[in-house]
Order: structure tokens, then C-alpha cells, then sequence
């Protein structure tokens, strides 16, 4: 699919992504009114990759800035003094942040394209078995960008359509939207098992049995959740799901649409879209006290904005393989093969070893793992009062990681607590820099506990200015940030919403 989106932006942009481009420029810019004629298959077929490309924006910065830079998976560089982005970071975020509001939008424009498609291509005489497929795919979409939104808001508007009447409305109750999550999600799970050629990365049934599990997780509904994600846990085999022995290849072009895929965002070098988290995250000012440069030779435009959470990296045995896959202190030349060394960790999911330029990475990013199920799966047993059957997943999880070396073997009583701790701690280590950790923290109850915690932490890791920021974390943290704010622009804009309380 990394190329069907590229051919779908070349072969129609006047037709149909030029009336994206309006829409996109709409004034007022909460209203989100479509007016795209779709007449023919390939029609349909464009309408519902539109509903893909909003994912873009998403999950190549966005997710990790509004929901793991908050909390402790992520920090600012030195090349990121954005005032917004400190804010997230030391938790002084207010309605105003506009990280916050470009998620939002963002997401809602997602919605109102799948809205577009749903509207339009019943209505379109073509092959019936790919007309249901597609309306399927922009039900998961859908679903995928209500289900972001509200855990992150809690009650929103909830359009179906795309007449102004429809899309400009009051917050619905989070339990209307997750039953339109549900339903969505349902009739997502007659999607194909898999795909071959260009549809490689489109959402199948796996994925929406995998998403809707893990709704079932947040609403605590935990034995929906173990007959949903035991459904595909228990049968992984007929959908081509396991885990790779070698952590990188969830990372690397040939293999990250494999095994462990589940649904991921589609990059690819242009003229398709290129992931910049590996410019964002690539080394920089770590090279100039010790190299004199703020470049790898032969690695182009790097700039040390988003790096990992000192406290996180320590938590990492150098006998779990993740520890070099996730992170890196060393950085190889491509033009002489000489090594850099770092002193601080740096991200490297998105590390492109092909690619000079490091906007135009063609790693994807993962929205599901395989593993997150295994781990969602251990909770919902754990939870469901069954955890030696939840400690079995989870040493699976904690195998691979470690090749089997004895240290990564799980001791003690296998009772609901200790399970309880441990799934914890792994989904943290596991699945860092996936846009995860806020949402976890704080469906566990326990964000303002830890955050506390973290910000007496990282005064171990961090010199004394950045620890004295840290420990502000214990004054400006506040009660209501369980909720992220509604961004003012969309009170402003929209009359019949009302703030989060405690954020007025």
C-alpha cells in the first residue's frame, strides 16, 4: 500500500485531492463539509484512501507529542524549544496548546472523509464484494479515530454524516461513542484476513478484532475483551500473526509489514509520504561536545528533537534485545563507516539504514503490534481472573525480548497483583514511543501516582535544571488532565461545546 497511496495522489490529484486540498482550507475551519463527487470504482477506491492519508499527520509526530511526550516516555531535545511542546513536556498544557487542537482536528478530519466515502459509494455501481470491503475499511478508520479521540477528550461530537447540521453538534456521552466504536468495528471484522501487491497495509480483520479487544481493555468489559483478543490470539497461525525472534524486524523495510503487523502507517521514500520521526529523533547536538559536528557524515537534516525519557532507558538490561533496537548510542557513517558515539539515548524505530536523508524514511509506524495484543490479552485474563494464563503471553512477550536468557524470566508468585505489575511495566517498555503510554497510564488510574513518581526519578538522569523542571511536574500537574482540554479554537468555533471541567 506504500505505493497504491503514492499512485492514488499522482494518477488523480485534480479530481479528487485537489478537492481535499479545499476542504482541508475550509473557513470556518470547523466546518468540515465534504462536497467530492465519487461517480466510479475508482472513485471509491480514492475516497476511502483519503480516509487512510489522515493518518499521516497523526502517527508521524502527533500521537507521540499529545500522548507519550506528556508523561514518562518521551522529552525535548535541545533542536525542539517550542513553547507548546515544553509545556506538554513539564505538564503546563492548557487549552491553547495547539499540538492538542491539531490532533483533534486532524482526527475529525479523518472521521468526516470516512463519513464522505460511507455517504457516497453505496451509491456507486461497481463490484459488490469490493464496495463491502471498502465501506469496511473506512468503518475501521473511523472507529480507529473515534476511539483516539474520545479516551483522549471523553465526551464528543459525534458526526455520522457530512451536512453542516451533522457535523457541528454538541459533545455526545463517551458511551454512545463507543457503541458506535463497537459497531463499527464489527462489521470491520468481514474485512480479508490479508492482502497481497499495492493493498499490503490496508486494515483487515485481525487488525479490527485486535482494535475492538482493545476497546473492550479501556472499557474494562474484560470478558469481551478475552473472547475478542483470545479469538485471535488462540488461532494466530490462520492470521499469519507470531512475533519475530529479531525484535528489528518490525523495523525493517522487507519485514515491517510481516508477522507482527497488525495495522501500521504506510511510509515510503518520495514522491510518497516519508516518515520524519527519524529526522526528529536523529542525533545532533549529542555529536558537537565530543565531534565538533552536529551531523553524521552522510545522514542529512537530523534534529534531536523527540528523545526517550533517561529514567525508561534505565530500565532496560543490555540482555534485552530491545535496548538496541528501540534506542541507540552509536551511529555508524554511511559514506566511511566510522562510529558515533552518544551519550544520551536516541530513538531509532523509525532508522532508516538505506536512507542519507532523514525526512524521507521509508520505515512505517505501528498503530498495532502483534505483541500489544499478546499484552492486552494477558490483562484482560489477569483481570478476568485468570493469571497464570495471562503470565504464559506474557513470558512470551518477555522471550523474545530477551532470547530466552534466563534474566528475562518472570519469578514469583503468580498471583493477580504480581501480574498486575508486571504487564505494566512491560507494555511500558515494549511499546515506547507508540503514542500509548498516556492513554495506558491513566485507564490504569495511576497518572498522577507516577508522574509524581517520575519527576523525583529523572533528577537521577538529568542535570540540575532539567531536574528542577521535572519536579515541577508535582505543582503544575492538575486533576483534570485524566481529560486533555478542548482546544479553545473549537469552543471558539462551535458554540454547543463546553469545556472539560477543570480547564475553564
Amino acid at each position: 500500500m506504500k505505493k497504491f497511496i503514492c499512485l492514488i495522489l499522482i494518477l488523480i490529484p485534480a479530481t479528487i485531492f485537489n478537492s481535499c486540498s479545499d476542504f482541508l482550507e475550509e473557513n470556518p475551519v470547523d466546518r468540515y463539509v465534504v462536497s467530492n463527487v465519487y461517480t466510479d470504482e475508482s472513485g471509491a477506491v480514492a475516497s476511502v484512501t483519503a480516509v487512510y492519508n489522515s493518518l499521516y499527520s497523526l502517527y508521524e509526530r502527533l500521537m507521540y507529542l499529545v500522548f507519550d511526550l506528556p508523561v514518562d516516555d518521551e522529552k525535548n531535545g535541545r533542536g525542539m524549544p517550542n513553547q507548546y511542546l515544553q509545556n506538554l513536556e513539564y505538564m503546563r498544557y492548557t487549552p491553547n496548546n495547539t499540538f492538542i487542537r491539531n490532533f483533534w482536528r486532524d482526527s475529525y478530519r479523518g472521521i468526516f472523509r470516512a463519513n464522505n466515502a460511507l455517504e457516497q459509494i453505496p451509491t456507486i455501481e461497481m463490484d459488490e464484494t469490493l464496495k463491502t470491503r471498502l465501506m469496511n475499511e473506512a468503518k475501521f478508520l473511523r472507529a480507529l479515530y473515534l476511539f483516539n479521540l474520545v479516551r483522549a477528550f471523553g465526551d464528543i461530537p459525534l458526526p455520522l454524516g457530512t451536512s453542516v447540521e451533522e457535523t457541528v453538534t454538541e459533545r455526545k456521552p463517551v458511551a454512545d461513542v463507543y457503541a458506535q466504536i463497537i459497531a463499527d468495528l464489527t462489521d470491520a471484522k468481514a474485512l480479508p484476513k490479508s492482502y497481497s501487491g499495492s493493498d499490503v497495509g490496508r486494515a483487515t480483520s485481525g487488525a479490527a478484532s485486535v482494535l475492538l479487544g482493545e476497546v473492550y481493555v479501556t472499557m474494562k468489559n474484560w470478558s469481551a475483551a478475552v473472547t475478542e483478543l483470545g479469538a485471535v490470539v488462540n488461532n494466530e497461525a490462520s492470521y499469519g500473526y507470531g512475533l519475530w525472534e529479531d525484535v528489528k524486524d518490525n523495523y525493517r523495510v522487507a519485514t515491517e509489514n510481516g508477522k507482527e503487523c497488525v495495522f501500521s502507517v504506510q511510509f515510503d521514500s518520495p514522491p510518497s509520504n516519508g516518515n520524519g520521526d527519524m529526522q526528529l529523533s536523529g542525533p545532533k547536538y549529542a555529536l558537537q561536545s565530543r565531534y565538533k559536528t552536529q551531523q553524521i557524515p552522510g545522514r542529512n537534516q537530523m534534529n534531536e528533537a523527540d528523545i526517550p525519557i533517561e529514567e525508561l532507558y534505565a530500565q532496560f538490561s543490555d540482555k534485552d534485545q530491545r535496548k538496541f533496537v528501540y534506542f541507540s548510542k552509536e551511529f555508524t557513517s554511511p559514506i566511511d563507516t566510522t562510529i558515533y558515539r552518544v551519550d544520551l539515548p536516541i530513538y531509532t524505530k523509525a532508522w532508516d539504514e538505506n536512507e542519507f536523508n532523514a525526512p524521507n524514511s521509508a520505515v512505517n509506524r505501528f498503530v498495532l503490534r502483534y505483541v500489544d495484543a499478546l499484552l492486552l490479552y494477558a490483562e484482560a485474563l489477569n483481570e478476568n481472573g485468570d493469571p497464570a494464563a495471562a503470565y504464559t503471553h506474557l513470558q512470551r512477550v518477555r522471550s523474545r525480548a530477551y532470547h530466552d536468557d534466563p534474566e528475562g524470566i518472570l519469578t514469583g508468585d503468580k498471583t493477580k497483583e504480581n501480574l498486575t505489575e508486571w504487564i505494566r511495566r512491560e507494555r511500558w517498555m515494549e511499546l515506547v514511543h507508540e503514542g500509548k503510554r498516556w492513554f495506558d497510564l491513566v485507564r490504569w488510574g495511576i497518572l498522577k501516582e507516577r508522574m509524581f513518581e517520575h519527576a523525583d526519578n529523572e533528577s537521577q538522569f538529568t542535570d540540575s535544571f532539567e531536574a528542577a523542571q521535572k519536579t515541577q511536574i508535582k505543582t503544575n500537574y492538575k486533576d483534570a488532565m485524566t481529560l486533555m482540554p478542548i482546544p479553545q479554537a473549537e469552543l471558539d468555533a462551535n458554540e454547543l461545546l463546553v469545556q472539560n471541567p477543570g480547564w475553564n
